[in-house]
């Protein structure tokens, strides 16, 4: 009898082992096959998300019937989702339930416009372009501006951190905040000094930044050389201008490598060839050092620079009419040996 006894004792435990590891296995044990993204949308249902993770789940069955269990269906949180080796159904289930998500980079690079800023952003966001653009427009006015465009000095290059389900809002919100983080005191002390407005500063800093290629060795005595010009009542003339309204023209759809001289007559407020003084905005989003360049530029009495084919980035700079004529024909000697048209 007692040995009857023993023998169902035992058997309880091994049924009770069985059935509790497949219980552990089912909502705890590893049931990812490998690693990867998911992309779970606000009006998504439960199969989308089913069909999400799938590719990347052992048991596609053991997952749905812990999601059911833990009520996925109705308490899901849109967002990107990683998935890692190692996890559980139930750490998958309560990742995507809290929302959890991971966030993914963003690159803001010189763009030219806005537009084409938002163009690229948005590959990597659940809101398409158009929405984008309209959320912003209407930012753009809230904050007493004509469009989108006027929200272009918010912005500096660097690369930056969003969730997948940012919304228009609050991506503005994080470049508005770093933008008044950097207009310390300090800096608008020298704003004041240098008899420009905050709109002059960053249109001569996009064109130091364009000029100088991004590299801050040349941007000071770039900065410096432009205000000589405009100081002097003299046009800037500086080739990026003339690119950027071309590029404006045509969508950014044209490449242009060299500018000439048919480029010059380019109409557009933004040519600094054609129109005399500062153009009136940014011709592309500029990085920090620039705007600092122009705040603290150098002092010198260059008014001529040309690019040193000797050293590939970097210019020549003279006061020197004749000089300059001389480094231009050095330039465009090289151009020509390039077969650059």
């Amino acid at each position: 009898m007692k040995k009857a006894i023993l023998i169902i004792i035992l058997l309880v435990f091994v049924v009770a082992g069985f059935f509790g590891l497949r219980f552990y296995n089912k909502y705890f044990g590893n049931n990812v096959e490998k690693d990867g993204y998911v992309l779970i949308p606000h009006k998504a249902n439960f199969n989308q998300i089913m069909d999400s993770i799938a590719p990347y789940i052992k048991d596609r069955e053991s997952f749905e019937v812990v999601a059911k269990d833990k009520g996925l269906i109705a308490n899901f949180k849109a967002g990107r989702y990683h998935i890692q080796s190692g996890k559980g159904n139930t750490d998958l289930v309560n990742m995507i339930k809290a929302g959890n998500q991971t966030a993914n980079s963003f690159r803001i690079g010189d763009f030219g416009d806005m537009y084409q800023m938002i163009g690229k952003v948005t590959k990597k966001t659940e809101l398409d372009s158009l929405h984008f653009v309209n959320d912003l427009d209407i930012v753009a006015q809230e904050k007493g501006y004509k469009d989108i465009e006027d929200l272009k000095k918010y912005f500096f290059i660097d690369t930056y951190n969003f969730f997948w389900t940012v919304s228009p809002r609050e991506f503005f919100a994080k470049f508005e905040d770093q933008y008044n983080e950097f207009w310390t005191s300090e800096r608008k002390n020298k704003e004041q000094q240098s008899g420009l407005s905050r709109e002059q500063i960053y249109a001569l800093a996009s064109i130091v930044y364009k000029e100088s290629g991004g590299k801050k060795d040349e941007m000071k005595t770039i900065a410096g050389l432009y205000l000589n010009r405009y100081r002097k009542g003299m046009k800037l003339q500086s080739d990026p201008t003339v690119i950027y309204a071309i590029n404006k023209q045509t969508n950014f759809k044209e490449s242009i490598k060299r500018v000439l001289y048919k480029h010059l007559s380019t109409p557009s407020p933004y040519n600094t060839y054609a129109n005399a003084g500062i153009p009136p905005g940014p011709i592309c989003v500029v990085d920090k050092n620039s705007v600092d360049a122009v705040l603290n530029a150098e002092s010198n009495n260059y008014i001529f620079m040309c690019a040193d084919p000797a050293r590939f980035g970097y210019h020549k700079f003279t006061a020197s009419a004749e000089e300059h004529a001389v480094n231009a024909k050095a330039y465009q000697d090289w151009l020509n040996s390039k077969n650059i048209k």
